[in-house]
């Protein structure tokens, strides 16, 4: 397999990291105008994140990129059940799922990008913490200041959203953490990041159909909110999900961590230019005190001996 050029390298990080942002941008303009209920989005955006990538595997299956693949293994079997994942990581991609939409009904794209980036991060890095992995006096300055950022996010008056809509949100990265954390420990060597991927939506799916079925007297759906939650589900997580664990070999972990910090940014101007979000002062000085105080977290790790 031919080792990607910097150009198609850069041009994929620039379109997963607008996919990612996307996902904020399309969830609020679905979900701020009542276009669809939360529950229905979240089916829906499963759903056809499923769909898209199991689509992705079986073309990976079919036209795998190994060179020296026989002929006999050119059209593989496909079945949903072979598909790499496991139910925990089903679940925690099903909450995360739920609570960000939920969260989304009354939050401003770029606060929510803020919170749901901050409570990632902050999961991942005090796992790691409580695991035992060392930080030194500046990553603690700097997940301290992320903290106080995410605080100040919540103050009233100030970023204001409600403390509910604040939980939802924290609780959907919370989610997210796990779910990466998870990921990380259970996905075997061998399998395809994109097909663990899709077996875990395959299994988030179902979950979140069973819910929209016992909220179905508050369904509703117009047909821009479901193009909104289609949109989400295959092109800005299917899609984009692909196209990061495309580039992702290429970087290194520390850049690849460090890239993530625009995505909050671009969520914020996409909220401001698309959708007509304000911005102010406080969610600038918070968003601020977030990414940087990550960052530094991110950047000083001791040096392997």
């Amino acid at each position: 397999m031919p080792k990607p050029s910097y150009r198609s390298i850069y041009s994929g990080v620039a379109l997963a990291l607008l996919a990612f942002a996307g996902n904020s941008l399309l969830a609020r303009a679905a979900l701020r105008s009542g276009a669809m209920d939360a529950a229905s989005f979240t089916s829906v955006r499963l759903v056809s994140g499923a769909l898209m990538l199991c689509a992705l595997v079986y073309l990976q299956q079919k036209w795998g990129q190994n060179a020296a693949s026989t002929a006999s293994d050119a059209s593989p079997s496909f079945r949903l059940k072979t598909l790499p994942g496991d139910g925990w990581s089903g679940f925690s991609l099903f909450a995360y799922a739920a609570l960000f939409s939920y969260a989304y009904l009354h939050m401003s794209a770029a606060t929510g990008a803020l919170l749901l980036f901050g409570a990632v991060q902050t999961t991942m890095i005090g796992w790691g913490v409580a695991q035992g992995e060392r930080m030194r006096r500046l990553q603690w300055t700097g997940f301290v200041l992320a903290l106080a950022g995410l605080t100040l996010l919540m103050l009233p008056g100030l970023a204001a959203p409600g403390l509910l809509d604040s939980a939802a949100m924290l609780g959907a990265g919370v989610a997210w953490g796990a779910y990466s954390l998870l990921g990380k420990r259970k996905l075997n060597g061998n399998a395809s990041p994109t097909a663990a991927t899709a077996g875990n939506f395959v299994r988030a799916a179902p979950i979140a159909i069973a819910v929209s079925v016992l909220t179905i007297a508050q369904a509703h759906a117009s047909t821009s909110g479901v193009l909104y939650a289609i949109a989400s589900g295959a092109l800005t997580s299917g899609l984009g999900y692909a196209i990061w664990y495309r580039v992702l070999p290429s970087l290194q972990a520390t850049h690849a961590a460090t890239l993530q910090l625009s995505v909050p940014v671009l969520a914020a101007l996409g909220g401001v230019l698309l959708l007509g979000e304000a911005a102010t002062w406080p969610l600038a000085v918070s968003g601020c005190a977030i990414m940087a105080g990550i960052g530094m977290v991110i950047w000083d790790k001791p040096r392997q001996p």
